[in-house]
């Protein structure tokens, strides 16, 4: 698989369907997705690939992005702040 830290999915099955994910690492055929609220980077969510939505991130950098990308550990206030400014550039056509 690829190395895909740093990236913003979707859910697109399971009861956490629509909501917005960090990627923060892979374990076996599954994605560790974090997103500092239900989802802490302590207790990351697993999901198959084919059950998340690639999002186009475009040309959005965030300092907590960076840091998923060279591994160094991110606090959960941090991929909230990130996600939150993520959703602030990006309607992602909801509501």
């Amino acid at each position: 698989m690829c190395n895909c830290s740093g990236r913003i999915v979707r859910a697109t099955a399971g009861r956490d369907k629509g909501e917005l994910f960090f990627v923060t690492g892979q374990e076996g055929e599954f994605l560790l997705l974090a997103n500092g609220k239900g989802r802490t980077m302590a207790a990351p969510k697993r999901k198959k690939p084919r059950h998340v939505a690639w999002l186009d991130q475009g040309d959005f950098r965030h300092p907590a992005v960076e840091k998923l990308q060279q591994g160094i550990t991110v606090s959960d206030r941090e991929l909230r702040r990130a996600l939150a400014a993520f959703k602030e550039g990006n309607t992602l056509g909801e509501r």
